[in-house]
């Protein structure tokens, strides 16, 4: 062979051995938390893994006979058993059963309701960790007024009494229960399953929305979920692929004390405006390694680096006393000065903003048009201009 010829191969060789490393390492990112062998350790054939686009804290793989092992980031794994079978043998002593579909569910997690909502899974929802005042979700809402669905006391409050008389099969918590460890403990000595939903930790915004497909997963509604996930896709494909538009935002609310609450550089909301076209206008906002996606700031601070930006949105979840761009400047008067004020580029958000998962393509969408549009435009899909 000639040297010509040996060095092609050679430099193929490498090519591809690269190409392998590379696949190798993003495929370990994906699976490394999963802590070895995703299998149920007694041999049962395994059948396939569910699809996922961009969520990369759960997985969930389907095994003979109707069984699904869903794996959550934190090392927790649970099996799904069909509803009439029984739980197979030799199942490894880390896994949780769980029938399927789940039912009589305690919903602690506020991001989650709207998941279930839109799976029109409610009936499977017993018990909620908020009261009925709290929800923005009219379905939950109103389905805990005509009490098909009871307070069962907060994360760090549950009533067990209530909770055992429902015959819960299932709480999910989110990762506020992490503060209080003993109630998770006590809840699963009581022999009831808790699944720490781990979506805050997605790395892309439609990461968190297709936390849908895991809880159809336990339902068995995959193919309803698998729509839903792909129209909030395609809102934002719609959008994304678009150029930048070089407009600087700014996402923030004025809290009792007065202080500026902000978003932490690269927490989903901010991608959510990269998303649509905008640069948030703090780079290098607060630790990425802490799982905080605020960050408090003084008003002087606030006004240094955002005075100059071009679209202010102010977040009413927290803060819901703001109506008006008078409103706005009575929290403090340095607001008048600046440019997005006087330019009469401020938008609120609605509070349903944070309860809505299922939106967040949509979402994407409105803060694109709120970027692009002409000077008319005064109300989207989850904001609106103040006048």
């Amino acid at each position: 062979m000639g040297k010509v010829k040996r060095g092609v191969v050679m430099f193929c060789a490498l090519l591809f051995a690269a190409a392998l490393l590379v696949s190798g390492c993003a495929a370990s990112a994906r699976t490394d938390w999963r802590a070895g062998d995703p299998g149920l350790g007694n041999g049962l054939k395994w059948a396939g893994s569910m699809e996922l686009k961009y969520a990369g804290q759960f997985s969930v793989d389907y095994y003979e006979g109707g069984y699904v092992l869903l794996s959550v980031s934190d090392g927790s794994r649970f099996l799904a058993v069909p509803e009439g079978m029984e739980a197979p043998e030799g199942v490894g002593g880390d896994i949780v059963i769980i029938r399927r579909p789940a039912d009589d569910i305690y919903l602690v997690a506020t991001s989650a309701m709207c998941l279930f909502d839109a799976l029109e899974a409610l009936p499977n929802v017993s018990l909620s960790g908020s009261k009925a005042q709290d929800w923005y979700i009219e379905n939950a809402k109103t389905a805990m007024q005509a009490g098909d669905i009871l307070y069962a006391g907060k994360y760090n409050k549950p009533d067990y009494e209530l909770i055992l008389s429902a015959g819960c099969d299932l709480a999910v918590e989110s990762t506020m229960i992490n503060h209080t460890p003993e109630v998770k403990e006590k809840l699963e000595e009581l022999g009831i399953p808790v699944l720490v939903e781990q979506s805050s930790y997605e790395t892309h915004p439609l990461g968190r929305l297709e936390w849908i497909k895991l809880y159809a997963a336990l339902l068995g509604k995959e193919e309803l979920a698998n729509q839903l996930f792909d129209e909030q896709v395609a809102h934002m494909e719609s959008v994304s692929g678009q150029e930048s538009t070089g407009k600087t935002v700014a996402f923030f609310y004025v809290s009792s004390n007065g202080s500026v609450v902000v978003r932490r550089s690269g927490d989903y909301i901010t991608k959510m405006i990269e998303l649509a076209g905008g640069d948030y206008v703090f780079e290098n906002l607060g630790d990425p390694e802490k799982a905080t996606s605020t960050v408090n700031m003084e008003m002087e601070q606030f006004y240094a680096t955002a005075k100059e930006a071009d679209y202010i949105i102010y977040n009413s979840t927290i803060d819901g006393s703001v109506r008006t761009l008078d409103d706005l400047t009575a929290k403090n008067e340095l607001f008048g000065d600046f440019k997005a004020v006087q330019s009469g580029n401020v938008w609120c958000t609605d509070k349903n903003l944070f309860q809505e998962t299922t939106q967040i393509g949509l979402m994407i969408s409105d803060m694109h048009e709120m970027l692009t549009a002409e000077s008319g435009l005064k109300e989207l899909n989850f904001m609106y201009k103040l006048q």
